[in-house]
């Protein structure tokens, strides 16, 4: 047997002459026989043209230098709470939803958050990608909403997991969102700027920057952040009996990520605001607090479709309260005038059901562990400056 013949490696000239120096807003390297010069001044002024709209477009969507922080801690946020919803078990949803364990008030319930959010979860996609995403300039910013626009699909996957696992008529399911007027109504509410906003508008204008600015208020405040809570308690409380385990975790997974997404749209907001103060003006603001008393007007009236009547431990009051306790919440996040007298959250055991961990890991086992153990090890934005 021929043995083979090892080559010597290959000497590579390293070269000795290397230095560097400052000339004017330049930095000079040399090495060898080759120079480059670095001109820190564009550089600068890079970070200087970072705009939440009207910024600086380049052709590559890369976030140096970072200037938006808390938007990048977000996206590592949204990243690290990654979940897939084919890894979460069905077995028990399915063996009660065929065996007359739940009450037709619990599966009415269920059956509208399928309708509701099988269309809602779509309006939430399209809007963060052809309104929201496409007139941002800041590439960490843009990189934020694609994290979002991802974790809305894998929303929708969750909703065709469960369709799927139940073996629900798909077309209930569309005659849903097409023909109950309450989620006709507030799909349409939120839905109804959105066409000019897509078309392309001259974001120059003061009007136009109020436009945008209502219409991220309108997805991340009004929908997600006050429109999609109460159904979520009302389907978790059903969780919290031991019944629909599955589609309750997957529901308790999707609210942390609402969670992400309102604080996104918050930060996004604020940013945009100081970096464009004409678009403030009272006016503007009694506006925005008009839109959210609009779309809690048409969430009550969803609100009182999903529950008729008090019952399997829910009440009606309670729900209408959360409606207002979460209006009000977004509001004053803004620095806008609540609108009701609901101070207190009548569901505190919902926060304590979204931000508790599981004890099993997501990448061993069905029953999974919401965040992954790798995102403790994420660098410090700063770092990368």
């Amino acid at each position: 047997m021929s043995s083979a013949v090892l080559e010597p490696p290959i000497e590579m000239e390293i070269p000795t002459d290397f230095t560097t120096r400052e000339e004017g807003n330049h930095v000079v390297y040399t090495i060898g026989n080759k120079t480059f010069r670095l001109n820190k001044e564009k550089a600068r002024a890079r970070m200087a043209g970072k705009r939440v709209i009207n910024g600086e477009r380049s052709a590559e969507l890369n976030v140096l230098p970072l200037k938006y922080h808390e938007a990048y801690r977000i996206y590592k946020q949204m990243k690290a709470n990654h979940w897939e919803p084919d890894v979460i078990d069905m077995t028990k949803d399915c063996t009660q939803w065929n065996s007359g364990a739940l009450s037709a008030k619990e599966r009415w319930i269920i059956e509208m958050g399928v309708g509701y959010f099988s269309a809602a979860e779509g309006i939430v996609g399209d809007s963060v990608l052809h309104v929201i995403e496409d007139n941002l300039t800041a590439a960490e910013l843009k990189h934020a909403s694609l994290r979002q626009i991802a974790e809305e699909s894998i929303h929708m996957d969750s909703l065709l997991h469960i369709i799927g696992s139940l073996n629900i008529d798909i077309d209930e399911v569309t005659a849903r969102f097409q023909d109950i007027p309450s989620i006709r109504n507030k799909n349409e509410f939120i839905t109804r700027q959105m066409p000019e906003l897509k078309r392309g508008i001259d974001l120059t204008q003061t009007v136009n920057k109020q436009k945008f600015a209502k219409a991220l208020f309108g997805i991340t405040q009004v929908m997600e952040g006050t429109q999609f809570y109460a159904l979520f308690a009302m389907i978790l409380s059903i969780h919290r009996q031991n019944k629909m385990t599955g589609i309750g975790q997957m529901f308790q997974y999707t609210l942390r990520d609402e969670s992400n997404h309102i604080a996104l749209g918050r930060y996004i907001l604020e940013e945009l605001i100081n970096e464009n103060p004409d678009i403030w003006t009272p006016e503007f603001r009694a506006e925005l607090v008009e839109f959210m008393r609009e779309g809690v007007r048409l969430e009550k009236e969803f609100v009182l479709d999903c529950l008729p009547e008090d019952g399997v431990g829910m009440s009606q009051a309670e729900f209408l309260d959360y409606v207002d306790f979460n209006a009000d919440r977004r509001l004053v996040g803004l620095g806008l005038q609540p609108l009701s007298q609901i101070k207190a959250n009548p569901f505190l055991w919902l926060d304590e059901v979204i931000f508790l961990k599981k004890e099993k890991n997501f990448f061993e086992t069905r029953v999974t562990e919401y965040q992954t153990g790798g995102s403790v090890k994420n660098a410090s934005e700063d770092d990368l400056i």
